[in-house]
């Protein structure tokens, strides 16, 4: 942390607007266009994320997607916490973080219509605070070997982040955890009405 910041305004506006064109980068859609695949929106879901790309067949280009959409989310938060530290008082590493998943969700690119952003806030909660990203992935892994539904093992991953934050005493943390995991809760709204009706597609299935 380099410690607060002059000229809150500027320095605001970038962090933002930069954290948000890296998190709208389509790593999904390049890398299956890439790959001769063709538009991944017009499989599956329609969505642009590593769940999507995995109906394709590629589990290598799944995998790889995870891994980069996480990755800028990790990325960001790590960047602007050491570059520019506080803003004002405020932690601008986690204002980098919720403005990548908001990239990632609604990518200027793609007509605001990107995907639902969990490895990107998984990215963001490891980058913010290891141990409740870590716990967010462990509830995530541990529910979807159970249930084999991507969408509840990431509603409830997400769920249980601002849960430890509070518990560990991350206050700041929690309430950027207790965010995002609403935001997926409206990304995942079409999942969970299928959810209740017993009609979302298992892992694998």
């Amino acid at each position: 942390m380099t410690g607060p910041v002059d000229g809150f305004s500027m320095t605001f506006l970038l962090v933002v607007i930069g954290s948000y064109l890296l998190g709208s980068i389509p790593f999904g859609l390049v890398l299956t266009r890439l790959a001769g695949l063709g538009d991944i929106r017009s499989i599956g879901s329609g969505s642009i994320g590593a769940t999507n790309v995995l109906r394709s067949g590629r589990k290598d280009l799944a995998a790889a997607t995870v891994v980069l959409d996480g990755g800028k989310g990790w990325l960001a938060v790590y960047v602007v916490g050491r570059d520019w530290g506080f803003v004002e008082g405020l932690d601008a590493g986690l204002f980098a973080g919720l403005a990548t998943v908001i990239g990632h969700n609604f990518p200027i690119w793609l007509k605001f219509r990107g995907g639902k952003g969990v490895a990107t806030t998984l990215g963001v909660l490891l980058g913010a605070y290891f141990p409740a990203g870590v716990a967010a992935c462990i509830v995530w892994l541990i529910t979807a070997a159970v249930f084999r539904y991507s969408s509840l093992a990431a509603l409830v991953g997400l769920a249980a982040a601002p849960v430890y934050a509070f518990w560990a005493g991350a206050y700041p943390v929690m309430i950027t955890a207790g965010v995002l995991a609403i935001l997926s809760i409206v990304r995942h709204r079409a999942n969970i009405e299928r959810l209740m009706r017993g009609e979302e597609s298992k892992i694998g299935g």
